[in-house]
């Protein structure tokens, strides 16, 4: 019988997608230019954007620039680049510079804040939700979560950490959307591992926590 088992175990290919998704990546991302970005379907503004992080992190973390240095340097460098330009302008007859007067929307602005307000309010209720005690397995793991990330903020500053996540969020969904078979298997092996533990631990630990009577429901 433990044969017939290990044999179907290893012969099992799961039809699910990672986290029970149904649709392709590209859409779960948005399927905007944010989804083009993180899936390098745009490859020169993801490089872009890869290498600005980079340089970002080097200039905070090697050269040890702050954010007021920093934003000063680089004012003082752009003001003096437009002004000589404007001098070659008048003086040889240069291209002026044209900078436009409205850089970005106001409407841009209001639906940034609108999208951050409904994320943050489903966050909060999610929490709230979570920290009841409505999820049991979702609680530890929460749980568990924060114990693992105060440790490591322990030994990885947050600039460290921060440039750490935005490099996971620019390559990690071009790997999985090449490689997705492959890690869709490999997360239904630790998700199935995952469910044998929680129900091990269910058994001899949860189960045996005493609860009050339930209450009756008034009809």
């Amino acid at each position: 019988m433990a044969t017939n088992s290990s044999d179907s175990d290893n012969d099992f290919e799961p039809t699910s997608k990672l986290l029970g998704r149904q649709r392709p990546i590209h859409s779960v991302l948005g399927g905007g230019k944010v989804a083009d970005i993180l899936l390098w379907r745009d490859k020169r503004l993801s490089a872009a954007i890869l290498i600005a992080v980079a340089v970002m992190w080097f200039l905070f973390e090697v050269v040890d620039y702050t954010f007021v240095t920093l934003l000063c340097h680089v004012s003082i460098t752009t003001m003096l680049i437009v002004f000589i330009w404007s001098a070659g302008a008048d003086m040889f007859g240069w291209r002026p510079p044209n900078i436009p007067k409205d850089i970005l929307v106001d409407t841009s602005f209001v639906d940034v804040a609108s999208i951050i307000h409904n994320k943050f309010n489903n966050f909060l209720s999610i929490c709230h939700f979570v920290a009841c005690g409505n999820d049991a397995k979702s609680f530890f793991l929460a749980i568990i979560s924060l114990y693992i990330l105060s440790v490591i903020g322990n030994y990885i500053s947050t600039l460290n950490l921060l440039f750490f996540g935005l490099l996971c969020v620019e390559t990690l969904p071009f790997f999985y959307e090449r490689y997705e078979e492959e890690v869709d298997y490999v997360a239904y092996r630790i998700k199935r591992q995952m469910r044998k533990t929680y129900r091990k631990f269910n058994a001899e630990f949860l189960g045996k926590i005493p609860r009050g009577p339930a209450k009756e429901k008034k009809g």
